[in-house]
């Protein structure tokens, strides 16, 4: 089964809930939060999140062809029929759980990097590089890229793309609104979104996604002079809109 089920959270805007105040905090009203429905990612005593884990563990040993309910039941120390009771709908609801808990986690440590910038700068290095590093290192995901490419790919072209920048974008959009205008925060989230995927899904030795460093030249020598020419327009025409108003 592709991983269609797996990403269709992706059709409306998505945030995780509760880890996530500082979203609220550090945008202020420039964007309402989105949201995802997990299972509450730091509750480890919950049997919904012990199932996650071990679809986890599963994808990244095995993939996604020769992951069956079974195998997951065995992963989590549980039995079919436990397994069936957490989640009525078998094997396409686990994974499409499993996908919505792991993109509460990532949101919720975006929201704690991203939400410590000081500046654009500051937050746009840290979003690629947060970023970076979590997809890098996460074990079900380096399988099926390597493995299965196929399951991961396809949701990365046509329609599938844009909902998985309109989900990304709407994330990281409010952070980025607390230096440039609601629209200018969208057309940047979307960009760094895309940035990201890019060298993550390309290998290049000139930069490492994951280094501070490097993602820190990038960001100020093509990044940011082209998310600050946003700003030209919009600065350009206030003063002729306030001479405009003053003399009415």
């Amino acid at each position: 089964m592709p991983l269609h089920s797996l990403l269709r959270q992706t059709d409306e805007p998505a945030l995780a809930a509760t880890p996530l105040a500082a979203v609220a905090r550090g945008a202020g009203e420039h964007a309402a939060p989105a949201r995802v429905r997990h299972l509450g990612a730091d509750d480890r005593t919950s049997q919904r999140i012990r199932i996650v884990d071990a679809t986890l563990a599963c994808l990244a040993s095995q993939g996604l062809a020769k992951t069956t309910l079974d195998d997951i039941a065995g992963w989590a120390g549980l039995s079919r029929a436990t397994v069936y009771r957490a989640f009525p709908g078998g094997r396409e609801a686990i994974l499409a759980a499993t996908v919505e808990t792991e993109l509460a986690r990532l949101f919720s440590d975006l929201a704690v990097v991203m939400g410590e910038a000081k500046d654009l700068e500051q937050v746009l290095v840290a979003g690629i590089t947060e970023t970076a590093r979590r997809l890098s290192d996460h074990g079900a995901i380096r399988y099926l890229l390597d493995h299965e490419p196929g399951v991961v790919l396809s949701h990365l072209a046509f329609d599938q793309m844009d909902r998985v920048l309109a989900t990304a974008s709407s994330f990281a959009a409010p952070f980025l609104a607390r230096w440039l205008e609601r629209d200018q925060a969208a057309r940047a989230a979307e960009w760094a979104v895309r940035i990201t995927l890019s060298y993550l899904l390309t290998e290049s030795t000139g930069l490492d996604p994951t280094d501070r460093r490097d993602v820190g030249r990038l960001v100020t020598r093509f990044v940011l002079p082209g998310v600050l020419a946003l700003r030209a327009p919009a600065e350009q025409t206030r003063p002729a809109a306030a001479k405009t108003t003053s003399t009415r």
